[in-house]
């Protein structure tokens, strides 16, 4: 079988083309959730921000996710043949290079020439106004099957203003005996013609007014779909049927309680496409989680569990097709085999809380149903009757608990019952409202700044912070705080520097970013924070005693390294500790150092021991006890992992990598700064171990001068206590405080047990009746109390404490029912409740009420017994 990806890279590393790597799902873009194109990588260079590579040409495969943010395809995956969640995206790119001749012919050249898909089956379209492309098209197609359309069809800018320009599609005929409604024509809403490659040529910058201008240099940016165009070489006409997905829906169907049909093919191809997002989410790091990113995956984890639900699973499944995942895509992705583990360890556990949350939400739906439809029809209450299911409970079914609203729809059509629709349409708007309002991106500004300039100019400048933290420097750029380019900042300003060469580490790989001075007889500016951007390593300035110009010389001097170092080595030596005590299929899922402490998360199903936690902060302080010579040194990634070293979770790598080694103990891809000798480290104490997520935990700790800190704080605070107890042995004095607290406690219960209540009883129809407030004692014991010493009674007694308001009715041998008692009582202190016809209770908040509840329950009583 032709391997359509590996045949289309080479096609154009053949013509000149650099074959770049599929760029991380998480795109380096504050505007973006995800990389949602083949262009994300590349958006830089068309932009201006960035210089034109040596080789203008580039081509990829790039794994693209369209299912949060501003690009969501999310639910119409598997009611369509081609949307998908994950999505594989080849790509050609010029930057200032060849233009629409050369980009059509290689379309065409690939398309029947490598493919060998016949000529007569294809279709273009171009814009209105492309009189270059139509005849350009017309030396490979006639002019017959080149269709013109208008802006909205053909033509591709990246915003209101900037790099614009029409766009060409090649389309595919699927066949008019498949396809015949009147949408099926070139331009229709039908499936008969299918976009397969789009083109767009960026000739044109748009300005604020609308005018276009001529790029000096046009450029390229095509896109089609693999998945798109291995249906059409199999001969289906659905995506879902194609060797990209059968497999996955082969095995899904060996697993599940029910077969496929034409009713539940949707949720087959459903959980299909969604396992494959999952399990690559994963393997780059991104972890399930309650907002953002996470959230995204976890929600769409989730439409497949409902989706599983449908067919009848009750317990995880997805970690077998996450084993055919890797069958078939693992030898190209290499992150997806060795993720291969934890994958299904994360997807198992997170399947299993949802199954568990599904549980509870059939708790919900099981209690407004008693709402909807009273069970008992000889109950007479003061409630009216419904016969719809409400929609905002519909709606919480879905958002909460993850009900889709067609298995909400199906419970209830067997019970002659249906939604309120409208409601829960509604409620469903003012979530994605509220959804779209709350997205605004990271806000980067630095992507606005002058670096296209700097970097032509002067190009990237040195990081000399592994050999020295004080230098001579040059300064060769400065920018105001909106990163614009200037000669000078004044005193008392704030803005950017770049150094010709520069000491000051910038934050990456969850070390932060130096802080320090600017020296030169005096201090004259503060380092603030350091960073890169676009390859440029600046840091924050604040100037003080005098200005700083651009070609100055200055001192460059450091002063956080050795502290951030210690903490930066630290979580080494913890990864490996880690590793030794729960075992190797941790995984670092992330880590902050800086010079006051160290955060590490990793992956592990459940909270540690104290144990645990203890033998862990024992071994890193035996490997700091043995000072340990920390080596640093760069290999070829191959090398590398043969060497054992331990990658940074979901980062990506170059061809060449910085190891960072200390002794026989940890050995790890890092490109952070370390100290020489973990006996410089000190000691090291966790301060807390804490759950992250589902399946991540987070350990925080100190070491160095923290250390010595959190220490010393923790004597004075045992010598303070020792002053308030006044007992040298703390422990025993903390015992004797427990005790004493024991005894008052049971000597308060007592009390309270023996307080005699004295409570306003009637009579009504021989039965006695108490309905009283009580300011103290168990309305719950008092109760039971008065049932055991009466043949026949009713009692409601109220209590307000603490701005909330408690109910309890007995009744014993009387027509009367406690719960319906209570429930017609609670709403006029704002709350609600019920029971059994014996027993009941019930909360509300209104204690300003007390009275008249009071009053309204002795009517009550009256009325009914």
């Amino acid at each position: 079988m032709l391997d359509i990806r590996k045949e289309f890279l080479e096609f154009f590393s053949k013509k000149n083309h650099i074959v770049m790597k599929s760029s991380p799902l998480v795109p380096d873009d504050a505007t973006l959730l995800f990389t949602n194109a083949g262009m994300v990588q590349f958006k830089d260079i068309f932009t201006g921000t960035v210089s034109i590579p040596e080789n203008p040409k580039a081509t990829s495969c790039q794994l693209c996710v369209r299912a949060g943010g501003k690009h969501n395809d999310l639910e119409n995956v598997g009611y369509t043949a081609r949307h998908h969640t994950l999505f594989e995206m080849l790509g050609n790119f010029s930057f200032g290079d060849y233009f629409k001749k050369d980009a059509i012919a290689y379309a065409w050249e690939f398309i029947t020439v490598n493919l060998g898909i016949a000529k007569e089956k294809l279709w273009v379209t171009v814009h209105n106004n492309d009189d270059e492309a139509f005849d350009l098209w017309m030396e490979h197609i006639s002019s017959e099957r080149i269709v013109r359309f208008g802006d909205k069809d053909n033509f591709w800018s990246m915003g209101e203003t900037g790099a614009c320009g029409p766009c060409s599609e090649i389309f595919y005929d699927q066949g008019e005996e498949y396809f015949n409604s009147p949408e099926d024509k070139m331009g229709g809403d039908g499936d008969r013609f299918l976009e397969i490659w789009n083109l767009v040529f960026m000739q044109y910058e748009r300005k604020s007014d609308g005018t276009l201008l001529p790029l000096p240099k046009p450029s390229i940016d095509t896109g089609m779909g693999l998945e798109r165009i291995i249906a059409i070489k199999e001969g289906v006409r659905n995506n879902f049927d194609s060797s990209t997905f059968k497999p996955l829906i082969d095995k899904l169907e060996s697993l599940s309680p029910t077969k496929i049909d034409d009713k539940n093919i949707g949720s087959f191809r459903v959980i299909a496409d969604h396992v494959r997002t999952v399990a690559f989410m994963l393997s780059q790091g991104i972890l399930f989680d309650k907002a953002g990113r996470g959230y995204v995956l976890r929600r769409i984890l989730r439409r497949a569990v409902r989706h599983g639900y449908l067919l009848g699973f009750r317990k995880a499944f997805m970690a077998h097709i996450v084993d055919t995942l890797v069958e078939m895509m693992g030898s190209h992705y290499i992150e997806l085999a060795e993720q291969h583990n934890f994958i299904k360890e994360q997807v198992t556990m997170e399947e299993e809380r949802f199954f568990h949350t599904i549980a509870s939400g059939m708790e919900l739906f099981g209690a407004e149903l008693s709402n909807t439809k009273v069970a008992n029809s000889d109950c007479e209450t003061n409630f009216p009757r419904k016969d719809i299911f409400s929609g905002e409970v519909a709606f919480n079914l879905y958002d909460t608990h993850g009900f889709p609203l067609d298995l909400t729809e199906d419970m209830l059509r067997e019970k002659g019952l249906s939604v309120d629709i409208v409601t829960f349409e509604r409620c469903m708007s003012e979530q994605k409202a509220k959804a779209k309002a709350s997205w605004k991106g990271s806000g980067d500004d630095a992507n606005e700044g002058d670096f296209k300039a700097v970097l032509d100019e002067l190009g990237v400048n040195e990081f000399i912070g592994y050999e020295t933290t004080t230098t001579s420097s040059k300064i060769v750029a400065l920018f105001d705080s909106n990163f614009k380019r200037v000669e000078t900042l004044e005193n008392k300003q704030e803005g950017w520097i770049m150094l010709d060469k520069t000491p000051f580490y910038a934050t990456s790989g969850g070390q932060e970013g130096d802080v320090g001075a600017l020296e030169d007889g005096e201090h004259i500016a503060i380092i603030k924070e350091t960073k890169k951007v676009h390859g440029l390593n600046i840091s924050k300035v604040f100037v003080e005693g005098s200005s700083l110009k651009a070609g100055e010389n200055v001192e460059a001097v450091v002063a956080n390294r050795d502290e951030v170092a210690k903490h930066h080595s630290a979580t080494h030596l913890l990864q490996s500790a880690l590793r030794m005590v729960l075992g190797d299929t941790i995984s670092q899922a992330g880590s902050l150092n800086d010079d006051k402490r160290l955060r590490f998360d990793f992956t592990y199903p459940k909270a540690l021991t104290k144990a645990e936690l203890d033998k862990v902060q024992d071994l890193v302080n035996s490997m700091i006890a043995n000072a340990m010579v920390g080596k640093v040194e760069e290999l070829p990634i191959e090398e590398a992992k043969k060497k054992g070293a331990i990658a940074m979770f979901g980062e990506k790598y170059g061809a060449k990598v910085r190891v960072v080694e200390f002794g026989d103990v940890s050995v790890e891809f890092c490109g952070g700064t370390h100290i020489k000798n973990t006996g410089l480290i000190g000691s090291f104490y966790i301060t807390k171990e804490s759950g992250v997520s589902a399946g991540v935990r987070r350990i925080e700790a100190v070491c160095g001068l923290s250390a010595i800190n959190y220490v010393k704080d923790a004597i004075e605070k045992i010598n303070t206590i020792e002053v308030e107890l006044k007992n040298k042995d703390i422990l025993q004095g903390i015992l004797k405080l427990k005790e004493q607290i024991k005894q008052l406690k049971n000597e308060l219960k007592g009390a309270n047990e023996n307080t005699s209540v004295s409570l306003n009883e009637t009579m009504i129809n021989g039965v006695k009746v108490i309905v009283d407030i009580v300011s103290q004692g168990d309305l719950k014991k008092i109760v039971d109390d008065l049932k055991n010493g009466n043949e026949s009674i009713a009692v409601l007694l109220i209590q307000a404490k603490d701005d909330k308001v408690s109910l309890v009715s007995g009744v014993k041998n009387c027509k009367i029912k406690a719960g319906d008692w209570v429930k017609a009582v609670a709403p006029i202190v704002g709350g609600n409740g019920g029971g059994r016809p014996d027993f009941a209770s019930a909360g509300g908040k209104d204690t300003t009420k007390i009275n008249e509840a009071k009053d309204f329950a002795l009517s009550f009583a009256k009325e009914n017994i």
